[in-house]
Formats: structure tokens, sequence, C-alpha cells
């Protein structure tokens, strides 16, 4: 634990790249096999499961450091994290431990078979065998909250320098289901066949935003225009007589989307399909809201209702395996073409089309077909490099995505809650109200999007204006006006407004309008009819 300890030290005290990937590579050069694997693991998004809940955790924390739970509970939100903020306050450790991190994950997964009170003793022990840095780590890995500023990129680009393996092999070999309780380094990393595993998708490529105007991107001519699609991103996967979908956040999602195991009726083995899932209205040919799609995202299984009422189909834009051959380093050109041959010979109702190609000749042309994206219930245009290869993870020059401006609001801020990590000592969560009537109707939550500067002066001035607190919220005087940006819009009877908007955020403080001058809900379901 020592040694990853020294490593989240040396991460975390530098901001450079190069840095953090020397710290890392060092680190999987001398570290056992077991740690790099779990490491490997964290970076990833593999964590343990938990087995003890916070609450727990407060409450074994402020006992052995003999203080009252009230002050643990007013130092969290001021230290912003609960991982520090209890090894903050624990006395000094009694005793001194070697033990490796796999040791010490692997005691966290034994918790799960002892009852509650074996649990306290042994995370108690724990704590009084762990320095500072360690009890930080070892907390954070208690409450599933291992965020240590190691991008995957970073940690695989670090792994390639450790072992002389190509970064892109390394990045398709760490893709998939693969769980550290069943595997080893070797095998994961080192041996031969590691690339046999049948149900592992490819790194998928990602495309940067264009805030260029598109000329500066040259000949029309050079370039594929396509829908930017509001779904799921997910591959389709068929090999060995079986499929598998998984999604952009490596997320195996076969169960979930039972339609789509038609594709091995027509589709060869050996093809690896990268899409969007999208909620399908045959009768118009185009995409449901987002909203509805949604409602299969959280299920395991899907009852027929929602199979009738939210079919979903695959908007196939890019093939990376046609009959067993990774196709990922061909010509964008000719995999969309094979792609779309295959596509001719598909029944016509498939749950699977190709996303259909925007034809423009100018960059104007193309302008003027972007700004209907919302008919198509797309979010702009993806534009592609005709002669570009299938890459690994995000990188700038061939695949732009062209988004519309997002729908805006003014609003009324009426709550604010502090914000975590560095940001614990200010007030960065707001709820935002629209006038119905002489009554401000909260309709959304915002957190993003003020530089700051602005985030300091609206926390100085929450602390003078607060009206009431409900726990960490505090309801403030409504004086505030912010422009509220935001992609989509839905109805939702959750919510009191009725509405519910998709990816909200703070896009100006609007010194100049007064409280008065904010929209209405009336204004709010306007937006909803034109675009929900």
């Amino acid at each position: 634990m020592k040694a990853f300890a020294d490593l989240f030290t040396a991460v975390d005290q530098t901001t450079k790249t190069t840095a953090k990937t020397k710290a890392l590579a060092d680190y999987f050069k001398n570290a056992d096999d077991a740690d790099k694997l779990w490491t490997i693991a964290l970076f990833s998004g593999r964590r343990p499961k938990r087995a003890v809940n916070t609450t727990q955790l407060r409450e074994w924390a402020a006992e052995r450091a003999s203080l009252p739970l009230w002050l643990v509970e007013e130092s969290y939100p001021i230290v912003g994290d609960l991982a520090e903020t209890i090894a903050l306050i624990l006395p000094p450790a009694e005793q001194h431990s070697d033990e490796p991190l796999s040791f010490w994950i692997n005691a966290l997964r034994a918790l799960h078979d002892v009852d509650i009170d074996t649990r306290k003793q042994r995370i108690l022990d724990a704590w009084n065998r762990q320095d500072d840095t360690e009890r930080f780590l070892f907390n954070k890995l208690i409450t599933g909250g291992f965020r240590i500023g190691v991008s995957r990129k970073l940690m695989t680009r670090a792994l390639a320098q450790a072992t002389g393996q190509d970064e892109a092999v390394l990045a398709h070999r760490l893709m998939g289901g693969w769980k550290p309780e069943t595997t080893s380094y070797h095998a994961l990393i080192e041996a031969e066949d590691a690339a046999a595993d049948q149900s592992r998708p490819y790194p998928f490529y990602l495309a940067y935003q264009l805030d260029d105007p598109p000329e500066s991107l040259g000949d029309p001519k050079d370039w594929l225009a396509e829908w930017k699609w509001d779904g799921i991103r997910g591959q389709l996967l068929i090999r060995g007589s079986d499929h598998h979908v998984w999604s952009r956040g490596e997320e195996l999602m076969t169960d979930r989307f039972p339609e789509l195991a038609r594709a091995r009726d027509f589709l060869a083995d050996g093809t690896v399909i990268d899409a969007e899932i999208v909620a399908w209205d045959a009768e118009a040919e185009q995409p449901m809201p987002f909203n509805t799609l949604q409602q299969r995202i959280g299920r395991k299984t899907v009852p027929k209702k929602l199979l009738k009422e939210a079919p979903v189909i695959l908007l196939a834009y890019d093939l990376l395996e046609h009959a067993g051959r990774d196709m990922r380093d061909t010509p964008l050109q000719e995999r969309r073409a094979t792609l779309e041959n295959l596509a001719e010979n598909l029944p016509k109702d498939a749950p699977i089309r190709p996303s259909p190609r925007i034809a423009f000749d100018s960059w104007d042309s193309l302008a003027s077909q972007r700004a209907t994206a919302r008919d198509f219930r797309a979010e702009g245009v993806m534009l592609k490099r005709l002669d570009s290869p299938y890459l690994s993870g995000r990188k700038k020059g061939d695949w732009w995505k062209w988004k519309l401006d997002p729908l805006t609001i003014d609003a009324v801020m009426i709550y604010a809650q502090q914000g975590h990590g560095r940001r614990a000592n200010l007030f960065t969560d707001f709820t935002f109200a629209v006038w119905q009537g002489n009554d401000l109707v909260p309709f959304t939550k915002a957190y993003s999007g003020l530089t700051d500067e602005e985030f300091n002066r609206i926390t100085h001035w929450v602390r003078r204006n607060t009206q009431q607190r409900f726990g960490p919220v505090r309801q403030v005087t409504p004086k505030h006006v912010f422009e509220i940006a935001f992609e989509g819009i839905h109805a939702s009877p959750r919510h009191k407004s009725g509405v519910a908007l998709r990816f909200p955020r703070m896009s100006r403080w609007r010194h100049d309008k007064q409280v008065q001058d904010a929209n209405t809900l009336d204004d709010l379901k306007q937006l909803l009819d034109a675009y929900g």
C-alpha cells in the first residue's frame, strides 16, 4: 500500500501530464503483478463492491477520534471529501503495516462475508495500521469514490511505456467485461491470446467539438456529414455465434436491448458495428425523444409494454470488423461503403440501418441543413474525414461534432448548496425557478458554467442573503438571474414544473436583468411543444 500511496502523492502533486505518466510507468515497472492488476482496474473504473455505508464510516470514525458525530458531520462539507475528512480526524496509527494494495482490497472484499460488528473491528484495525495517505486511499476504496486525477488514457499510456507494448493494443486489451477477481495481470496484459475474448469491444473513437468555422476544415469533398443522434453510443459484436452490446462507458447492455438479438440472423460472424442506440418511431422514420430511451437504460429486464412503446434500433455509422477482419486502419470511405452494402441486404424490419449521410456541396449548404437538426431529433452534425482510420479515444483532426447552439431560458436562483472537493468552500450547486403568475416555480438544478471568480462572488452573496437552511441547502433571496443553457426538454411528472432539461448549465450571469425579467413556465412549455 505504501508504493500505491507514493504513486498517489506523485500524481497528486503535479499537473504535468509527463510527470504523471512517468510516475505511473515507474510504478508499473516495479509493483508486483497483483497490485498492478488492481491499479489498472481502479483507474478503469473497476472498484471493489462497497461493503460499508458512509453513515457507518462516519459513526466509527467519530467514535475512534473521540469526537461528537455532529462535529464530523459539520466538518465533512467543509473538507468536501468524506475519505479525506476521516483520514484527518483519526488519531495517529499505533502500528505499521507493509501490506500491499491487493491485501487491503482483498480485506475489503472479505467484509461482505462477516457481520457488522466484525466489519467495524476490521475497519478500525486497518485504520490503526495505516499512515494518513494510506488511510485516505483505503477510505476511497471503501466508499467507491476512487478518483485521483488519472484518466484511463493516461494510465494506458504509462502502461505502454512500462511494458513496451503499443498503446492502441493495450487500450483494446483493457476493454470489455474483465474483472480483477477473475483474471491475472499476465492474462490481461502479457498473454498472447488476450485478444481471444470474443465479447471484447474496440476502444471508441471520440470527436472534438467544432468551435471554429467549418471552412477551417478545408474542401467539403473530403468530409462525410451525418446527424449527431441523441441516443446511446454503442457497439454491436457478432462473434462466435453470439452477440454482445456495449455502451461507450464499457457497460454490457445486451439484455437491455433484446430486439438486437435478431442481428445474428442476418449479420455474419466476425462483425462489429459502431452505432447509436435510439428508441425508434417507425411511423415518423426518426428517433423518439431521449427520455423515451432513458426509460430502458436503468433496467436489467424490459417488460413487453416498454418494448412496444420504446423499440430500439441501431443507427450504424461505422464498421469496425468485417468477416473477422479488423477494419479500423481502413479509410472511413471504404468502411462506410462496406457497411452500406451490408445494409442493402438486411430485411426491412431489421433493427439496424445505416445512419443517413447528409449530402452537401458547400459549408453554407451544410450549415443550412444543420439548422434543421432538431426536426430530425438530432443535436447537430458529425463531420468525419473520408480518409480517416478509426482511432482510439479523442483525437483532434479527423472527427468533429458540430452541435446546434443550446436552448436557453432566463431563470432566478432560489437555492444554493456547497460543492465538493476543491470547491467544498464555495456554493456551486444551484436550483433555479421561473415565474408562474406571482410565484417562482423551481424547474432545474445546475452546477457548471461559471468562472472561479463568479463562483467566489456568488458564494459571498449567498452567505449574506440566506433566508432558511434545509440541511446543506440554503434558501436565498430571489435576486439573481442566470441564463440556463440546455440540450433538450421533455415532460416530466416527477417535477413540480412538469418539465425536465437535458444537460442544464449556467451560460451567463444576467446582471442586466431584474428578477421580474426572468422567463415564465409558459415560456418553458412553448419550448416543450416545439422541441420536446
